[in-house]
């Protein structure tokens, strides 16, 4: 139930509600004043903030879920393998975010914060959740959503309320708060910086091999015996229930299917579309200006660049109707393509624009529509169907191991050899169903688990459950040399290729740095490349993103770095660094603004809820908080020794 609640509404609306609440995480306590026993306390709470309360329930609860969560993020199928040190601090964390939200709800109370009915009743039917396919809130689907996870719809609406009468506290300190322009400016210079380089890439498929004799090649073989290795396979059965299969089991009728497709009309019945680029520019001698220097053959770039003064605006696959000023989506929807229009005039001044694509309008019937409907469907129904299935899938496991899977859960069963990188004894990725991270789990729990062992349901990524049961081990082994003739022969060369390479390699370098980079030193067959200036977090063919990586942490032009990749080695020079003007991207500067704005208003929510917590001290039960623990992760709590 606590897994299904967690993917039922706290991965989706109520994680939303919660993160209003528990946003001040991580604030530090008096070690004194809250890890304090409290030696009268009820035995079945956790820890008290005033005259709230937080019991061993609710704190076995979202400890049990953090705990699945951090299980995830670190590709381990199963709570219990997680480090005692890290269940302990996340148990630590998971105790601080529940007191803090009790500091809030008593600071909103102590305030007289109130939650009109009228309020309450709006935020939850607004609520995607609880809405049908038309978009609107649906009585039954509320209904049951809440049986689904056991909850009231009494307790459903004092959660939301409690949200709403803490955002109504907490969001007016944080509406005023604004980053200073100088640190938008620095965190835009940061960002849109470029850099420019020289490269040279020395090939390992470029460099020539001696003949190696067979003490040669025996030698290699002594000294690399890894590369000669027979990894060990196991066979093992799987079993997976997720998302992904419970909703290739669900049967959705034409009936629903078609309603679905009436109201997607938009996507499913699209208009002519257009890309086009649009300048619009203060007066009409500014318009004309830019219109002659566009039909002079100025590519977008440079009339974005010279129109400062005039508003540049690119918009790709926009529809008629997407086009704020309505007189100017007619002249963009009557324009021939690749044709220079204007300058002419409009209600947002005098324009110039370029349709560079058009799109002809394109309707998809239902026929073709329907399965994806269906699948859009049933990916809606399957993360709501997985919780409940899970517990019918966990006793079928321990009544008949994975040999009697009901075939009416939507579960996914398998078999087969492979190694501990997921490959078959043929070299192939095995088939194992799911994402790479669920494959990545199922895969370390085959290796993890022993021979014969009872096979036990585990919670993977992606809301996904697997158990295997391995029934045969081949051990690794290594080959004989005799055996490995070919084999033996191509990493003697493939090593000796990057040995040649990395010496060519290190001698630019070495030469580069000291004559002023590798436009300089580069030697005979040597090309120097000139690729397009490097941005961060951006792609550039031929440029490995280490590579450029490297660049950005030089200080100056001139700095030269060697990089060691697969296919070869890359040493690059530094030539020159360009700092953008932030008015040339104005739509860049307000999102940074808007990101850093956020960042100090989330700054002063933490110092708000610190000040909060000097008024009303929290006290924790640590008998009740170390038994909670244990119970949970099966071994002592943090600073618990072991008997």
């Amino acid at each position: 139930m606590i897994s299904f609640l967690r993917h039922a509404f706290v991965d989706s609306w109520l994680g939303r509600i919660i993160a209003g609440l528990l946003f001040l995480a991580f604030v530090g306590w008096g070690v004194g004043d809250v890890l304090s026993n409290i030696g009268s306390e009820r035995a079945d709470v956790v820890a008290r903030v005033g005259d709230q309360t937080i019991t061993t329930d609710s704190f076995l609860s979202a400890v049990q879920n953090e705990l699945q969560q951090l299980a995830r993020q670190m590709g381990v199928g199963d709570p219990s393998q997680i480090p005692a040190a890290a269940r302990g601090q996340a148990a630590q964390q998971v105790l601080q975010r529940l007191v803090t939200q009790s500091e809030m709800i008593l600071a909103a109370g102590r305030l007289g914060v109130t939650v009109p009915d009228d309020v309450l009743r709006d935020e939850v039917f607004g609520l995607q959740i609880f809405k049908g396919p038309d978009g609107r809130f649906d009585r039954a689907l509320f209904d049951s959503r809440l049986r689904q996870i056991g909850m009231t719809e009494a307790r459903l609406l004092d959660i939301v309320r409690t949200d709403l009468a803490v955002r109504a506290l907490v969001e007016p300190l944080q509406s005023g708060a604004r980053a200073p322009e100088v640190m938008v400016r620095r965190a835009f210079d940061f960002g849109a910086q470029a850099r420019t380089i020289d490269l040279v890439r020395i090939a390992l498929g470029d460099q020539g091999t001696p003949a190696p004799d067979t003490a040669t090649l025996r030698r290699f073989y002594d000294n690399h015996p890894w590369l000669f290795r027979l990894p060990e396979f196991r066979h093992a059965r799987i079993v997976v229930l997720s998302p992904d299969t419970v909703a290739r089991s669900i049967d959705i009728p034409d009936a629903e299917l078609r309603r679905l497709y009436d109201a997607q009309q938009s996507k499913y019945h699209v208009p002519e579309t257009r890309s086009v680029q649009i300048v619009t520019a203060p007066s009409q001698a500014r318009a004309q200006a830019i219109a002659a220097q566009w039909q002079a053959g100025a590519d977008w770039a440079k009339i974005q660049s010279g129109a400062k003064d005039s508003a540049a605006v690119g918009m790709d696959n926009v529809r008629e109707s997407a086009i704020p000023s309505p007189g100017l989506a007619k002249l963009v929807f009557a324009a021939p393509a690749s044709v220079l229009q204007g300058p002419v005039q409009t209600d947002t001044g005098w324009v110039v624009f370029r349709v560079t694509q058009v799109t002809p309008p394109h309707d998809t019937d239902f026929a073709t529509a329907r399965q994806e409907l269906r699948d859009q469907m049933a990916q809606t129904q399957a993360a709501d169907l997985v919780g409940p299935r899970v517990q019918k899938l966990q006793d079928a496991i321990a009544g008949g191991g994975l040999d009697r899977i009901p075939d009416n859960l939507g579960a996914v069963a398998i078999a087969g050899t492979l190694d501990e990188q997921g490959r078959t004894q043929a070299g192939e990725p095995a088939p194992v169903p799911g994402s790479d991270a669920l494959r990545r789990a199922i895969v370390a729990r085959i290796f993890a688990q022993a021979k014969g062992a009872n096979p036990t349901l585990v919670q993977g990524p992606d809301n996904a459950w697997f158990a295997v049961a391995v029934d045969s081990v081949e051990p690794g082994q290594l080959r004989p040399f005799d055996a490995v003739p070919d084999q033996g022969r191509s990493a003697w060369e493939d090593e000796s290729r990057r040995h040649t390479a990395n010496v060519q390699a290190t001698a630019l370098y070495l030469a580069a740095k000291a004559h002023g980079g590798v436009a300089a030193a580069a030697g005979p067959g040597q090309q120097v490349l000139h690729p397009a200036p490097l941005g961060r977090g951006q792609q550039i063919e031929g440029v490995p993103d280490e590579l450029a990586r490297l660049v950005f942490r030089l200080g100056a032009a001139g700095q030269t770095v060697m990089l060691d990749e697969p296919d070869g080695f890359y040493v690059a020079t530094l030539t020159a660094i360009t700092h953008p003007d932030p008015a040339t991207q104005p739509m860049q500067v307000d999102r940074i603004r808007t990101g850093l704005s956020q960042a100090i208003a989330n700054d002063i929510g933490l110092s708000y809820a610190a000040t909060l917590q000097q008024a009303v001290k929290p006290k924790t039960n640590m008998g009740a908080l170390q038994s909670a623990l244990s119970s949970v992760t099966g071994s002592p709590a943090a600073g618990e020794s072991s008997p």
